[in-house]
């Protein structure tokens, strides 16, 4: 008896019969729903309407025209033509908007700042410039690029120059936020020195901020470069060009084969996207 009361638990380790935390954790699954539910109202959520009879016909009657895929010649010569165009409608698209980004992130970054020298504070006209240039920024990235490719296809018409400018445009916005918040928060020792000893915010900029920062840029410009793919295609049904104009084409025409081949080529195309970015990134670190 005296060696099992030596080896039982005392009574500060036993295990509690209840969880502690219980309380707060129905708490905030009941306010989890309380905040969900309205917006599911009101977004008239209605999941059971996939399982209608009339719904489920129709989505058999068109999965069934996926198969055999589409694959005449003809065909995959349009499909690789149109690939190739949402690639270098992407690329455009973020190399015009990294020439815009680089000079925006330039004037919308204290640490780059000049004034700042001495007092440590940023003087105040040039602190109204770069909120007006944050501003700006803000403006940019709000408008969603396929809001921007709807307004420049009414004002250039069909095909890629629309995408191109409306990725150029909002990616413009999102890069120059985000690099200006990576050199915010780099180490500033390199900048202060080379701007205290006369250099241009640009030279503080290339030799200073981008050696630290170099690996976190380019790691975001590539993922930005990836999602700009994905944009691309979606621009395209808004008659941007591309495989997204091809896709919509063929749904419109209820083509299930041709829109099959198109999704494969569409999946295949983002997952080497991923490779390249995958690729780059490892060789930064």
């Amino acid at each position: 008896m005296s060696f099992q009361k030596t080896m039982s638990t005392p009574p500060s380790l036993a295990m509690p019969d209840r969880d502690p935390a219980w309380r707060s954790r129905i708490m905030g699954l009941i306010l989890v729903i309380v905040v969900l539910w309205p917006m599911l109202v009101l977004a008239e959520f209605k999941p059971w309407l996939l399982f209608e009879k009339q719904s489920l016909q129709a989505t058999w009657k068109f999965l069934t025209s996926f198969f055999p895929p589409a694959h005449s010649p003809e065909f995959l010569q349009m499909v690789v033509s149109a690939t190739w165009e949402t690639v270098a409608m992407a690329t455009a698209g973020m190399t015009l908007a990294l020439l815009a980004a680089l000079p925006l992130t330039l004037l919308a970054t204290d640490r780059l700042s000049i004034s700042r020298l001495g007092t440590g504070r940023v003087a105040t006209l040039a602190r109204m410039f770069r909120q007006l240039t944050r501003w700006l920024l803000v403006l940019l990235r709000s408008v969603p690029e396929l809001v921007w490719a709807l307004l420049l296809v009414r004002i250039v018409g069909l095909g890629p120059t629309a995408g191109v400018i409306a990725i150029a445009l909002t990616y413009c916005g999102m890069l120059g936020k985000v690099y200006a918040d990576i050199l915010e928060s780099s180490d500033a020792s390199a900048c202060d020195t080379l701007l205290q000893n006369g250099s241009s915010r640009l030279g503080a900029f290339l030799y200073g901020a981008l050696p630290s920062s170099a690996s976190e840029l380019v790691s975001y410009t590539v993922y930005r470069w990836e999602c700009a793919i994905r944009g691309s295609v979606v621009m395209g049904f808004v008659g941007a060009g591309g495989l997204g104009q091809r896709m919509d084409e063929s749904m419109k025409m209820m083509a299930g084969d041709e829109l099959s081949t198109m999704l494969m080529v569409f999946v295949l195309l983002v997952a080497c996207a991923d490779g390249v970015s995958a690729m780059l990134r490892r060789r930064l670190e």
